[in-house]
């Protein structure tokens, strides 16, 4: 599931629409990822799995279904479970981020 998203970087005038390039599920509710500003870090998203379609991807099983939606530029899940990137790239980062 780490293969890079189809795509590009997207700017509208000096705004980037920031969109993740890069996703491992590595751990129960962990994520090693790599965005398009360069920023590569692993993020705990458990403190994010609240409400009916985030409930499911409590079961270590289900969350370990992530894959990288190359259109939208995040990660998501069969059952329709997804993140904004931003709000991934606001989560602390599990080990020291790092910029590629």
């Amino acid at each position: 599931m780490s293969a890079p998203a189809q795509g590009f970087e997207e700017r509208i005038g000096a705004i980037m629409i920031l969109r993740i390039t890069e996703a491992e599920v590595v751990g129960r509710h962990a994520l090693k990822l790599a965005f398009n500003d360069g920023t590569r870090k692993t993020v705990d998203v458990a403190p994010l799995l609240d409400g009916p379609i985030f409930e499911p991807l409590r079961d270590p099983d289900c969350f370990a279904r992530a894959s990288l939606d190359p259109v939208c530029g995040t990660v998501a899940w069969p059952n329709g479970a997804d993140f904004a990137p931003e709000a991934l790239h606001e989560l602390a980062s599990q080990e020291a981020p790092s910029r590629a």
